[in-house]
């Protein structure tokens, strides 16, 4: 019985460890309707786990001048958002979302999570009109809404 028991321990372990890479490409994003509503309305509602808790503190402090965008929000929105972004923010498997001297990453793109994953990428891809900018995950990640990066479900645009 006990040697039952240390094959099926060990038959567990084994599949748990060839299930990672599928996992390791999934960031959920947690069902927050304010901040898909808001947020999912100009681009993909990004994963809270791509930037770090003091990152997304600075975007969402920063919405008056978004990325060359009014993307203002009433307070009490907007510290709705901050508070679910801040609580679902990354960390662990993104890393710390800051450069050189400390100060917060504001896009996704500049993280060494997200240069890692692009890095063969050629830069004229970006620039295909189907693409426009590497801020545009839903382009080439098709399951991307639903929190699916993983490869398999790369079509990039021609």
């Amino acid at each position: 019985m006990e040697n039952a028991v240390k094959t099926h321990l060990t038959l567990a372990a084994l599949l748990a460890t060839l299930t990672l890479p599928a996992l390791a490409d999934r960031l959920p994003v947690p069902n927050h309707p304010l901040y898909r509503e808001e947020c999912g309305s100009c681009h993909l509602a990004y994963p809270p786990q791509l930037l770090d808790a003091h990152s997304w503190l600075q975007v969402m402090n920063g919405l008056d001048k978004h990325f060359g965008s009014d993307a203002s929000l009433d307070e009490k929105r907007r510290a709705a958002i901050a508070d679910f972004l801040g609580r679902n923010a990354g960390g662990r498997k993104t890393g710390v979302t800051a450069d050189a001297k400390g100060q917060p990453l504001l896009r996704i793109s500049d993280t060494a999570y997200f240069q890692r994953k692009h890095r063969e990428v050629d830069a004229s891809v970006w620039k295909r009109p189907a693409i426009k900018s590497p801020a545009n995950c839903a382009a080439c990640h098709v399951n991307a809404a639903a929190g699916d990066y993983s490869e398999r479900s790369i079509r990039i645009p021609k």
